[in-house]
Parts: structure tokens; sequence; C-alpha cells
């Protein structure tokens, strides 16, 4: 039975990705910090979910504990690390820069460190769509420039792409980053929009809409998303000096100088906000109260992926219509807080 050590399973994409993995045989090690930034009780549910599998075992520690990370690792002995654990939110990085750096920047170097020393197949690590930042040409492909960061979120998550670029090169350990977009669906997290308009909506009180609703996103659900990462998993970059047989990959972004590729997952279209805020009200059956606000600082008009690259490497491309995902979603929104 194959071992996978996944960070943040406490969280929203690191639950769906290990009950995933759990399904399809694995052994799973999860590590979280269960930190505050929103609701621990969230958390807590969703650990004791995975629990109810006698193949998944977790520990509760933060990153920046070296110790206890190490520890976990060495017991488990993992075959391939998903690390997905981080200081989460673009607008929270306004406020608290330094968790952006000791979570993203030295957590993640933790990571690495254990994924060398015991010699995983394949370490796969989280990025963003926001390593984009002022990238105007869409739809965003892998080989675009990403040199342009508009918040210190973007620059920790940009850092690590260049971090397991220098311990793939260095240390000859197969790293995928994959770069996610807007990621929804059941279990997710209360300050992403889709969980702030079903409450604010279900409850009748105002939702604010950002640039007057003028925002592009490209809407990835959960289920699309883990899939793609599991995938991922069997298609670890090559090294360097075995690649005599390699077949041309779209878009690849292999690098000439380490076992390293980075990829985006997302839906591949990119949907108005509007017509986000529409396919809510059809799910609730309630209209909201439209707060008109101009733009954020920090955020971007549009989001829009490529994924070419990922069908090519795993033949797989998201593809639930957002309508869809939001109906999924509002149903566990209804059910877990009886609305």
């Amino acid at each position: 039975m194959r071992r996978a050590l996944v960070t943040g399973t406490a969280g929203f994409i690191g639950f769906h990705l290990a009950r995933l993995l759990l399904s399809e045989g694995w052994q799973v090690a999860g590590y979280d910090g269960m930190t505050d930034y929103y609701d621990v009780t969230l958390k807590q549910r969703r650990h004791q979910i995975l629990l109810q599998n006698e193949g998944f075992t977790a520990t509760e520690a933060r990153l920046e504990d070296t110790g206890a990370f190490d520890r976990a690792a060495d017991a488990f002995e993992p075959d391939v690390i998903v690390h997905l654990a981080a200081q989460a939110g673009v607008r929270y990085s306004l406020e608290a820069p330094r968790a952006y750096l000791e979570a993203n920047v030295m957590g993640t170097f933790t990571v690495m460190e254990a994924a060398r020393r015991h010699k995983v197949d394949h370490l796969l690590m989280a990025s963003t769509s926001s390593v984009y930042g002022a990238n105007t040409e869409m739809p965003y492909a892998e080989t675009h420039k990403a040199d342009s960061p508009l918040t210190i979120y973007a620059a920790t998550k940009k850092a690590n792409e260049a971090m397991g670029h220098a311990w793939a090169h260095l240390h000859g350990l197969p790293v995928t980053m994959f770069r996610f977009f807007t990621v929804y669906g059941p279990w997710g997290r209360p300050d992403m929009a889709l969980f702030k308009f079903t409450k604010g909506i279900l409850e009748g009180t105002p939702i604010d809409i950002y640039n007057h609703g003028d925002m592009w996103r490209d809407f990835t659900y959960v289920d699309d998303l883990v899939r793609g990462i599991s995938l991922l998993i069997e298609a670890a970059p090559p090294r360097v000096d075995a690649r005599a047989d390699l077949e041309d990959v779209q878009n690849d972004t292999l690098s000439d100088a380490a076992p390293w590729r980075v990829v985006n997952i997302g839906n591949g279209e990119s949907v108005c906000l509007l017509d986000f805020v529409d396919a809510i009200e059809a799910a609730t059956g309630t209209r909201a109260i439209r707060n008109m606000m101009e733009m954020q600082t920090g955020d971007v008009p549009a989001t829009w992926a490529d994924s070419t690259q990922l069908q090519a490497l795993t033949g797989y491309s998201p593809k639930t219509p957002v309508r869809e995902g939001v109906a999924r979603f509002v149903e566990w929104y209804r059910e877990y807080y009886q609305a």
C-alpha cells in the first residue's frame, strides 16, 4: 500500500484530496496546524471524518515546528509528499504579511527538507494563479511570465516554485508545482466568495460585489482539482539524464536543469462574477441584496487557465459546470448549518 504524506488535511483542499487518496487505496498521513485564520471547528470536523478511515492518521502541529514535522515524516516514511498547507487568503496578506513568510516560505522549506531526506518518489506542492499577477495575456499558460505578483501571498508562492526548482536540481528530487485557480465546493473556506455570498443570501444580508461585478474567474470545482492532483502524482518529472524517449507535451514546463515542472489546474473558462452570483441565487431560490464596491487592492480583474499541459500529462481536464458545482455547495451548506 502506497503512502502519501499530505499537509493541510484539515483544510478545504487537503481534506478532499485525502478522501480521494484513501478511496484509491493509499495510506495517508495528515499534517495540519489547525490555525485560527477561520473557524477551527470546521477544520476539526474535516479531520474527524478522515479519521473514520483506518488508513488515515493525523498530526496536529505547525509547519514552522520543524521537529514535529520531521518526527511525523520519519514515523510514516512516505512514498509521496503533497504539500497543500499554507497561510491562505489574498486579502489577509495585506494585513499580516509576516505570517505568509513564516508559513509559506519557512514551512515549505521544512517540507522540502523532509522530502529530500526520505528520497520520496515525488514531491507535489501547491502554488496559485495569483503568481500571474499583472499579466494580462489570457488564458494563462504556464509558459507565460509570472514575475509581477501583486500581493505578498502571490510572492511567497512564486518563491516556493523557485525553491522547488532548486531542490529538484540539487538533489534530483522530482517536483511538481500546481497552480490553483478559484477553487470552490462543499466544505469550502468561510473567507471565500461562495461561502460569504451563500451565507448572506440565505440570511438576507447584503453581499459585497467588487469592481461592480466586472470580475472574471476560472472557478474550479474541488473534486476536479483533487482528481488532477491525484493523476499528477503518477506523472513525476523525469530526471535530466533519463529523457531519451520523452514524448512531447504541449506547453511543457519541464525544466532543462531539473526534474521539475509547473502545471495549471483550472476549469478552462472564465466566468463573470455576476453569473456566479446568479448561480447561487438559482440554487438558494433567493435574490441577493447586492452591494456594489470598487476593486480591492491586490485583486486582479480576471483569471483564466490554459490546462492543455494537464490534459497532455494525465488525459484529464476539469469539467464541472459552475451551476452544478454551486448547487452542490449550497446543498452542503444548508445541511451543515441547518440553514
